[in-house]
């Protein structure tokens, strides 16, 4: 497949709105974070654009803007409709809509996520989307997607005070520099806990897959003993 000639073939994508983003955001991020659990149903992809951790800014929208959300990204191609599916659920065209790579994908998805971040501030938040070796392969894949056309991403101009410049997303337009200073300081908040978050998260999903194997095993253990007439009370008591 000839990705080039479909890039050039494809015509312009329209600039997105900020939630038309997210929803597109959180649909890569939950297909490499969770996918035992995607494509996402409308009520898990809502809950993810409203995750008040690693998010900037904190969205609160409902089901209904969601799935009007979803209708806008299908007609542009960047969601489908998951197959086989009894309960509607939705996957992402971001990777082959945009012709990118899956790396450049990460990054672009940290940052619909998180807002501006410095290409070290990236290496650590994309860790769970892809694994980057070095700064250095951060920023040469955030070189390709600002050189492209159109270019997808922007390196902000260093603010005063900082050691590094940021970089930006520019799927739903230029970024103002009230933009930047809205999310820097949301931006760190979301950085030290989302890591965390996920992690706890993770923990859960665990234990609760751990709770439902043993209560499948002592429905088991019951029903053989059931059959022997025995009780399972008679076991398990040291001497």
């Amino acid at each position: 497949m000839n990705t080039t000639s479909e890039a050039t073939s494809r015509p312009p994508l329209r600039t997105l709105t900020p939630l038309e983003a997210r929803v597109l955001g959180v649909l890569l991020e939950k297909e490499r974070t969770v996918p035992d659990t995607y494509p996402l149903s409308l009520n898990a992809l809502t809950s993810g654009c409203n995750q008040k951790t690693a998010r900037v800014p904190v969205m609160n929208v409902s089901e209904a803007e969601v799935q009007e959300t979803l209708d806008n990204l299908k007609f542009l191609s960047l969601v489908f409709d998951a197959s086989s599916s009894r309960v509607p659920r939705y996957e992402h065209n971001m990777v082959r809509a945009l012709a990118i790579p899956s790396q450049a994908a990460a990054l672009l998805t940290t940052l619909i996520l998180r807002g501006p971040q410095t290409a070290a501030e990236l290496r650590l938040n994309s860790a769970r989307l892809h694994g980057f070796a070095d700064v250095s392969s951060v920023e040469a894949f955030l070189d390709e997607l600002a050189s492209s056309t159109p270019a997808r991403v922007v390196k902000l101009a260093r603010a005063p005070g900082e050691r590094e410049s940021r970089w930006a997303h520019l799927l739903c337009g230029e970024v103002s520099a009230v933009d930047v200073a809205r999310s820097s300081s949301a931006g760190s908040e979301a950085t030290d806990t989302g890591s965390l978050t996920a992690d706890i998260e993770s923990l859960k999903a665990e234990q609760q897959r751990l709770n439902d194997d043993v209560a499948r095993l002592k429905a088991i253990v019951e029903h053989l003993a059931a059959q022997l007439g025995v009780s399972i009370d008679d076991f398990g008591n040291p001497v």
